[in-house]
Order: structure tokens, then C-alpha cells, then sequence
């Protein structure tokens, strides 16, 4: 009777252990082509820095605030620079007077071969009626070989003018590059996130004023064992819930590492560590963080979940009722 107690006991277990790994392993009634991963909110952090050397003559913006494109954040004195620019305008000037010397020059000399070579003519002709002797004739062809080398030489003169001329509107043009970035501006839509320069400070070339984050692109950014991974493409559709939102956010996959890699620590435990594993990237669609610009943030955490591609001959699933897709009036956060 104890031994038939303790084999329905027995069972009882171990069927109970199996209840427990089949539901996990369904991941609380999941389709088994839905796969998920934990990871967080991210965005790709953009540091702002100065081109040129200078004082700090304006920050227009603090930690926190939102940029758009092409907003100017910070100013660089550039008074130097504009008294550069008038200096490199004045050489372009002398440079342009000089190939005009130079031109002139050229107009000269022609004038001279062209007189000395009528000279010539004229003597040869008269060398052959005998009525002038052969050494005038030799010192006219004389003169317009002469004439001849001071037209090259001329001509060589205005080609190096011409070159100087643009070299010096190379240097202006780099003088004008240096006065435009004394004005830096934010690439892209973000927001600040460390303001590291204050009005007054000497910047050297190269150095940060600010870093944002650019909010252009949000994604979470989790990993999927290889056994998933290869049913997964670009472009797949995605959800991710977050842990400080009751709702589902759309999502568009827009990476999968081509790279296996093991598990890194901070997703799952030492055993799992053992697995090879790929990075994924779900994007969240750019309308939806503009309509929720003010509420962005990274570093929240979530579980992002994809739809695998279904094994030949099955039909792929649907999304399960817990992950459809809500209005964005049902997110319970105030549009802006």
C-alpha cells in the first residue's frame, strides 16, 4: 500500500515537473514561432565638437533640452577667423591683378613677334635682291627667336599666376570652412545630454561642447539563440513592452547580426552564457517617437518579441491577444 502511495506520488511529481517545463517552454501559452528577448531602450549617443580652435563665445542650450536638425548649440568667437577671411580676400585681389599683368605681358610680347618677324621678312627680301647685307638679316632672325622665348616665358608667367590665383582661393574657401564651423549645429533630432562647455572657456580643435542622444533612431536591443535567429529577417515585424508602460509598441526589426557571439552577462545566466547567441535590433517607428518625444527615454527595459519565419508547411501564427496592436490614443501617456 506505501509503495503504491509512493509511485502515485512519484508520478504526481513528475507530472507536475513536466506541466511546469511544457509551460515554460510555451513561455505562458506563446506560439512557438513568436520568440522573445529581454534588453533595453537605446539610442545612439552623438558627441558635438568644435572644428576649430577658440574661445566659447555662446551656448544656447542645457542638458535636457530638444534639438533639431541644424539647430545651433554653440558659437566659437570668430573674430580671428573673419579677420583671416578679409586677409585671404585682399591676396585673391593681388593675385588677380598680377595674371592680369601677366596677360597684358603676353599681348606685349606678341606684339614684339609679330613686329620682328615682319622685320625679318622684309630683310630677307632685300638680302635676296642683293641691296642689304646678310648679317642684318642674321640679327632680325635674331630678334624673333628672341622674341619667341619672351612670348613662352610669358606665357609661362600667367599659367603660375593662374595657379596662384587659385591657391588663393583654396585658402579663403578653408578660411570660410573654419568661419562656418564656429557655429556648431545638431545633426540630427535628439536631445542633450551633457553639456561640457560653458561660455568663455578656450576649446582647442577637436574638442566636445556636448553630447546628445539622437532620438532620430530608438531601438531595443535584445538576443535571440541561433536556433531562432535564422528565421528572422529584416524588415519583420516586431512588439515591445516595456516594464513602466501597460501597453504593446510596434516595432520594425532593423538588425540581425550576421555574428554569432555568446550570451553577454547582463541578459542571462551563467548556463545560458554557454549559448551562442545574435544580436537583434527592433526599431520603434519614427512617428511614434515624435509623437512621444517628450516622454523618450533610454535605458528603460522590456522584452521585445518577433514572429519567426514558420517551419515548411505551417502557416505562421497571429499575434497573440496580449501583444495587439492599440491606437496610439490607447497608450497611456498624453499625446504632445
Amino acid at each position: 500500500m506505501r509503495l503504491q502511495i509512493g509511485l502515485t506520488a512519484v508520478a504526481i511529481f513528475l507530472a507536475a515537473g513536466g506541466y511546469i517545463l511544457w509551460t515554460q517552454s510555451q513561455d505562458d501559452g506563446l506560439p512557438v514561432d513568436i520568440a522573445y528577448g529581454n534588453g533595453q531602450i537605446e539610442a545612439v549617443q552623438i558627441d558635438i565638437s568644435s572644428m576649430v580652435a577658440g574661445r566659447i563665445e555662446t551656448v544656447s542650450v542645457r542638458e535636457g533640452d530638444m534639438v533639431t536638425p541644424g539647430q545651433v548649440v554653440s558659437t566659437v568667437d570668430a573674430k580671428i577667423i573673419e579677420a583671416q577671411l578679409a586677409q585671404a580676400k585682399a591676396q585673391i585681389a593681388a593675385a588677380e591683378a598680377e595674371r592680369a599683368a601677366a596677360q597684358a605681358q603676353i599681348g606685349q610680347m606678341e606684339a614684339l613677334l609679330a613686329l620682328a618677324q615682319e622685320e625679318e621678312e622684309r630683310s630677307r627680301a632685300l638680302v635676296a635682291r642683293g641691296t642689304s647685307p646678310q648679317s642684318n638679316l642674321d640679327t632680325l632672325s635674331t630678334n624673333v627667336a628672341v622674341a619667341e622665348a619672351n612670348l613662352k616665358a610669358a606665357r609661362a608667367a600667367l599659367l603660375a599666376h593662374e595657379r596662384a590665383v587659385d591657391a588663393a582661393r583654396a585658402a579663403a574657401d578653408q578660411i570660410a570652412a573654419n568661419l562656418e564651423d564656429t557655429e556648431l549645429t545638431a545633426p540630427t533630432v535628439g536631445r542633450i545630454l551633457y553639456r561640457l562647455v560653458e561660455p568663455g572657456e578656450i576649446i582647442s580643435a577637436g574638442a566636445r561642447v556636448m553630447t546628445m542622444v539622437d532620438l532620430s533612431e530608438v531601438y531595443l536591443e535584445f538576443y535571440l539563440p541561433a536556433t531562432q535567429a535564422h528565421r528572422l529577417a529584416i524588415g519583420d515585424e516586431a512588439r515591445i513592452k516595456l516594464d513602466v508602460v501597460d501597453a504593446v509598441v510596434p516595432a520594425i526589426v532593423t538588425f540581425v547580426s550576421p555574428v554569432s557571439q555568446f550570451t553577454p552577462r547582463t541578459v542571462e545566466t551563467a548556463d545560458e552564457r554557454q549559448n551562442l547567441v545574435f544580436r537583434v535590433r527592433a526599431r520603434v517607428p519614427q512617428e511614434l517617437v515624435e509623437a512621444y518625444i517628450d516622454y523618450v527615454r533610454t535605458g528603460i527595459r522590456g522584452v521585445a518579441y518577433v514572429r519567426l519565419a514558420p517551419e515548411p508547411g505551417q502557416a505562421p501564427s497571429d499575434w497573440p491577444a496580449e501583444l495587439q496592436l492599440a491606437d496610439l490614443s490607447d497608450l497611456p501617456l498624453p499625446l504632445n
